[in-house]
């Protein structure tokens, strides 16, 4: 048995190992690389089993025939594997349509010379039968098409490896095994024609087909060992499962392996063309949050804001550790959902919740004046009517003085009554807060009639000048329990014959409405802490008139549930102005006035 024969079985079962890796890359062929791997193996798989065959054929015709076989696959596979290359070393984005068209021109030109040679002799100049070995070979002269088509596989082979080189340079320790075995696995289809074709080994046969032979053991011991498809890993089927978020890959390392579209939009680096192979440590500098979960807490689950474009976006971060079918890791994998909305909303509950509490912390307050000043107006008109009915027993002279007293009281727990009543009223089935679309003037207008029957009783003029056509947004009631409280803290503190003005003007978003009174001012004791007290003590006013401490709280409250502020200037002996800001309507047109008629009747 000549040697031959050892030779096609050799070279029969490196088509079996170009096989088995076609298979391992099929059942990876969601990615990119590992379709061009497969198919790089499916041309060696041609080359070898034409080959076998080739070497055992005993005439010309044969060979012939098998030589058009293993050309089915030996102009492809320098093009095919250039590509795996720019897919392995990060430079997936040059792999468009255009770019693999022209990579195809010279394989294609080789490929119809060859089975076109027989009509111009210009890929093989001559074929001869040569028995020297003690079996036939075919002798071939070469032709200019085949120099093409060497020059061009050899031109691709030194720029795949001159890349591959610059990755192994840069790559981590544990990476470097991976591209050094991708490296000397590359040799074989590529060495040994430049081994046979440079003579150094007389042999008379073509070693050629064997290189596959060293590419298959490399790259095989490769896989098993150090996972080179690890480009192709378990986690990167999630990727593109759930594209809508963004998802990044590293290796046991923290260095980058892949990730998806919705990372690079959102990563800044991500989106360079060496990306892969680079430390996280570099590329998420700017993100130090994240970085943290990367590299020291992989099982930490993490709200994370990150800003694109001057917009905040919240994400809920999740790092996954990824094994292989050993349960052995092999990296893990950054899982940034958005909730950019669900943090919003919490806001916006939270919020919510602050301003009930809020809300029902001011109605206990209320409730708490309510029994402390009810109680004490009440007890002294109890004990009045005891003084009054002991008077009256012991002598039936004139007791003007104590039911004149009696009388004073008496109002001011109606009018204590009354103010309870349009608080009550205002917040019937609970505190409500309303905001809507008010024409201020109108509203002043109405309030001010309201107080018609006290200012004519002093003989005051109350005048407005707010404009007709001039909006705020604000609760209907409270608004209205502000200027009825000013109004009638106006009034009460104005001599006979004294007037009060109203104005408002529009300021950065706000509208400000004042009211001033020629009244006697307010003391420098009591301005420091007017506003700032829980329960201010009530003042007579010029005409006697007792309050009850009640109404300046409600105007602090309610300015404030509203979105404004509340202040106030005075000058004794020449008058005071009460300031307050509500928000203007959030839209630029304000309602018709029929509409907001409409809207204030319901």
């Amino acid at each position: 048995m000549t040697y031959n024969l050892y030779l096609s079985a050799l070279l029969m079962a490196a088509t079996c190992c170009s096989l088995i890796l076609c298979y391992l890359s099929w059942k990876r062929r969601e990615l990119p690389i590992s379709i061009s791997y497969g198919l790089g193996m499916l041309a060696g798989a041609f080359y070898t089993f034409g080959y076998a065959f080739e070497i055992t054929s005993s005439t010309l015709e044969d060979i012939r025939f098998w030589l058009r076989v293993e050309y089915i696959g030996i102009p492809f596979g320098s093009t095919i594997w250039i590509i795996m290359v720019l897919q392995y070393t990060g430079r997936q984005a040059l792999i468009r349509k255009p770019f693999i068209a022209l990579l195809m021109l010279v394989p294609m030109v080789t490929f119809v010379a060859h089975y076109t040679n027989e009509w111009h002799h210009l890929f093989y100049s001559s074929m001869s039968i040569d028995s020297s070995a003690g079996f036939p070979l075919v002798h071939l002269v070469k032709g200019p098409l085949y120099a093409l088509h060497l020059g061009y596989s050899y031109f691709f082979f030194a720029i795949g490896m001159g890349l591959m080189i610059q990755m192994y340079r840069k790559a981590m320790p544990r990476m470097k095994k991976q591209v050094a075995f991708m490296m000397i696995g590359s040799l074989g289809p590529f060495g040994f024609p430049i081994i046979y074709l440079s003579g150094i080994l007389h042999v008379p046969i073509d070693i050629s087909p064997f290189g596959f032979i060293f590419s298959g053991v490399f790259y095989m011991w490769g896989i098993y060992q150090f996972n080179m498809l690890r480009l192709a890993p378990l986690a990167l089927q999630k990727v593109f499962e759930s594209m809508q978020d963004a998802v990044i890959v590293v290796d046991l390392d923290n260095c980058i392996t892949g990730y998806n579209q919705s990372a690079s939009r959102l990563i800044d680096g991500l989106n360079d063309k060496g990306a892969i192979g680079q430390s996280a440590a570099e590329l998420f500098s700017l993100y130090p949050t994240l970085l943290e979960i990367i590299t020291k807490d992989p099982a930490l689950n993490n709200k994370v804001q990150i800003s694109r474009h001057g917009e905040d976006r919240f994400y809920h971060a999740h790092m996954t550790t990824i094994s292989d079918k050993k349960l052995k890791p092999v990296g893990r994998m950054l899982l940034l959902s958005d909730i950019t909305e669900t943090v919003h909303y919490e806001e916006r509950l939270l919020h919510s919740a602050r301003q009930l509490a809020e809300l029902n912390a001011f109605k206990d307050k209320m409730f708490n004046v309510v029994a402390h000043d009810i109680r004490d107006p009440l007890a002294v008109l109890i004990n009045l009517m005891e003084l009054m009915e002991e008077e009256m027993q012991t002598c039936g002279g004139s007791h003007a003085e104590i039911v004149d007293e009696m009388g004073q009281q008496i109002q001011n727990t109606f009018t204590l009554v009354e103010s309870l009543l349009e608080w009550f009223q205002s917040q019937r089935g609970g505190m409500v807060f309303h905001p809507v679309i008010r024409d201020l003037a109108h509203t002043v207008q109405t309030n001010i009639r309201l107080m018609q029957v006290r200012s004519v009783g002093k003989n005051i003029t109350i005048l407005s000048e707010i404009s007709d056509g001039l909006y705020v947004f604000a609760d209907k009631e409270m608004l209205d329990l502000i200027i009825r409280n000013l109004l009638s803290n106006a009034i009460k503190f104005t001599e006979y014959g004294g007037s009060i003005t109203l104005k408002a003007e529009h300021a950065d978003g706000k509208i400000i409405v004042s009211v001033s009174d020629t009244g006697s001012g307010i003391p420098a004791d009591q301005a420091d802490s007017l506003l700032q007290e829980s329960y201010p003590a009530s003042s007579l006013g010029t005409a006697g008139e007792r309050g009850v401490g009640l109404g300046l709280t409600l105007c602090r409250e309610f300015v404030r549930l509203n979105g404004g502020e509340i202040w106030f200037d005075s000058t004794l002996e020449q008058g005071s102005t009460f300031y307050f800001s509500l928000p203007a309507p959030p839209k630029a047109s304000a309602p018709s006035r029929h509409e907001l008629g409409r809207k204030e009747i319901v």
